[in-house]
């Protein structure tokens, strides 16, 4: 095998997070894209479903294997922003489209009362988006915030062509600021969850205490528009 096939399957094969191999995910990207569809065609189908299938919710943050597994958040629809990343890259993975996770920290001057107590701070660490490679390059997709959350918020919803890097607004829809790129960690073929979990421990240790607890809460109706 050559060093380009390697790459090449790397980026293909299922890992322990992105189980692109679980029949509910090969029929979930089957059902959103067509064969005769390009490449760039079907991974704009995915990232929409993604983004909008599956509701933003930092209140059930487990930071395990068993929920971060693209399957389980396909079967509860709900996620934060690592696990949405997870699914679109395994979804995409299904189709033949190879899929990477990228990871940044954030500044988010766009949240809500109760999450900014519980973290203690407006800083997210190691905020998940997916990078696809189409067109010989990679291209970003940050699926975190479906639809109903934005229009909350008063932010217009991210959307994604296929062509150019898909990242948060650095403001909203009244021009007040709303997402601040602090910090690159790179791209991964797979989850990093040590350092996330190591990361997430140190800066905000209690979020994550709080998020075990925290059952049915609702961070999209918590939130109110601006």
């Amino acid at each position: 095998m050559t060093k380009a096939n390697e790459w090449f399957r790397k980026y293909l094969a299922p890992t322990p997070f992105i189980d692109c191999d679980h029949q509910n995910i090969i029929d979930y990207a089957r059902s959103l894209t067509r064969q005769t569809a390009s490449p760039v065609e079907n991974a704009i189908s995915l990232y929409y479903a993604v983004r909008d299938d599956v509701r933003y919710d930092p209140y059930n943050v487990r930071l395990d294997l068993a929920h971060l597994k693209a399957g389980y958040t396909l079967q509860v629809r709900r996620g934060f922003c690592v696990s949405k990343a997870v699914l679109l890259a395994a979804a995409s993975r299904a189709v033949g489209i190879p899929s990477r996770l990228g990871f940044a920290n954030v500044r988010n001057h766009l949240t809500t009362e109760r999450l900014r107590a519980s973290m203690g701070t407006d800083l997210f660490v190691y905020h998940g988006y997916t990078e696809l490679f189409l067109n010989h390059r990679w291209v970003k997709a940050t699926p975190a915030f479906n639809r109903s959350l934005c229009e909350r918020f008063n932010v217009k919803p991210l959307g994604f062509d296929g062509v150019n890097d898909s990242m948060f607004q650095a403001y909203d829809e009244n021009g007040n600021q709303h997402m601040e790129y602090v910090q690159d960690h790179g791209a991964y073929a797979d989850v990093p969850l040590s350092d996330i979990v190591e990361s997430f421990r140190r800066h905000y240790p209690r979020l994550i205490v709080e998020s075990l607890l925290a059952g049915e809460d609702d961070f999209e109706n918590e939130a109110r528009p601006l």
